[in-house]
């Protein structure tokens, strides 16, 4: 009995795709270990302790506490490390969001980057440039939030117009809009108010929102995870997880969605509106991954640096890395943003208490990913291997009256098909 409901489990199509992804990750974990291990036996100043203390700290970084008198590493709970992660997971489960939305309405959306930054620079003005003084700072708080997501909103619906409209690839949209947002952030905080000009360092920095007393609340989390980052603004993310689960999968919208998704050209047939529902999914892509411009810049612990033509934001790109890990599932978004920011703090612990690189821990990244890329062959490799094993297991006898049972149901339905007049009188 107790194999028959494991076995059942083991066939869902869900336990698969978990199964999938932590297979992606542990692959992922153990390459970077072995980088750590050539990396530091290539090296005459480090030997087999730092190698070991490396690997310890990819898998356990977040645990780590430093070092004691004797050099030695120490472990248990790190409070600023544990809200430090929840603070850079809350960018990264709203581009994994957005992301994955996209992809369950059979678009990639690759401008999350984009969105990204004009959701930020319009929080940043609105959250800036409204008095505190006039306005009370939490009513400045959700103004500049949700003009944030509006702007995504609608530079994520660019990239839909023209998919719909023009039928242009959304790749090739997207990418545009990136740089044509870079630009266009740059410029407009470049000719603003909001430059951090009472510091000469940081002239090319906007004033953090506490600069006029709006920043997200804390809502407590400061006293579970002192010294920390950490603020309201992961409870944010994860209720907006929730609350795009409950439309993607509730929801008329979301089987519409979806249904665009899957086949446009059927989806039309049986009178979906098929060209305004991927303008819709774009623009809902777009209005989370300037949520997560949002709430990071919100939360007053960081200066936003206005110079984007530089570069694009990584969050967005990593967003797409979240999405495949959690196979664009909404709830799964949320601990895999999590696990990313993780190796985040890992990469972080590594430069400061050993002689190695942070961005080893870019490497394990870009294995997990590149490994989460292949979890659909790796779910067909054990449908087969299913598929194979039932084949050898079948009885003869089974079989036949599996063939039997077909030919009878055939039988039936053709005695039940109805006779089809034609215009003669003849019957079809």
């Amino acid at each position: 009995m107790k194999e028959n409901r494991l076995r059942t489990l083991y066939e869902k199509e869900g336990t698969k795709k978990v199964l999938a992804s932590l297979l992606s990750i542990i692959i992922g974990l153990f390459v970077g270990s072995i980088i750590v291990a050539i990396v530091g036996f290539s090296k005459a100043d480090m030997g087999g302790k730092s190698v070991w203390d490396g690997i310890r700290l990819i898998f356990a970084g977040l645990f780590s506490t430093g070092r004691d008198a004797s050099g030695v590493l120490t472990w248990g709970f790190n409070p600023t490390s544990f809200g430090n992660m929840l603070f850079r997971a809350t960018p990264l489960v709203m581009t994994g969001l957005s992301v994955a939305v996209a992809f369950k309405t059979g678009l990639f959306n690759i401008g999350a980057p984009g969105q990204y930054l004009m959701g930020t620079m319009v929080t940043l003005m609105l959250a800036l440039g409204i008095p505190s003084e006039v306005v009370h700072p939490v009513l400045i708080w959700f103004i500049a939030f949700i003009g944030g997501m509006l702007a995504g909103a609608i530079w994520g619906a660019i990239p839909g117009l023209v998919k719909a409209y023009l039928n242009i690839n959304e790749v090739l949209a997207c990418i545009m809009t990136n740089w044509i947002a870079a630009n266009v952030v740059t410029w407009l905080f470049d000719i603003s108010n909001f430059k951090n000009v009472t510091e000469n360092t940081k002239a090319s920095e906007i004033y953090k929102t506490t600069f006029n007393g709006v920043a997200t609340s804390k809502m407590g989390l400061d006293q579970l995870f002192p010294g920390s980052q950490v603020n309201g603004g992961i409870i944010v993310a994860i209720i907006l997880a929730i609350i795009v689960f409950i439309i993607m999968n509730k929801t008329t919208l979301g089987y519409q969605l979806k249904a665009c998704g899957s086949n446009r050209h059927c989806a039309r047939y049986a009178g979906i509106k098929d060209k305004r529902n991927i303008v819709l999914s774009m623009a809902i892509s777009g209005a989370l991954a300037a949520a997560g411009g949002s709430l990071y810049y919100l939360s007053g612990n960081t200066e936003f640096y206005w110079s984007t033509y530089q570069s694009l934001p990584a969050e967005g790109f990593n967003g797409i890395a979240v999405a495949l890990l959690a196979t664009n599932n909404p709830i799964a978004v949320i601990f895999t943003a999590i696990f990313m920011s993780m190796l985040d703090i890992a990469g972080l612990q590594l430069t400061n208490l050993t002689a190695y690189n942070e961005y080893i821990t870019d490497v394990i990244i870009a294995a997990i990913v590149y490994l989460s890329a292949f979890s659909l062959v790796i779910r067909m490799w054990l449908d087969g291997r299913k598929k194979r094993g039932g084949t050898e297991n079948a009885k003869p006898a089974d079989a036949a009256k599996t063939d039997d049972d077909d030919a009878d149901a055939e039988a039936s339905v053709e005695a039940s098909e109805p006779e089809i007049a034609t215009e003669g009188g003849e019957q079809a």
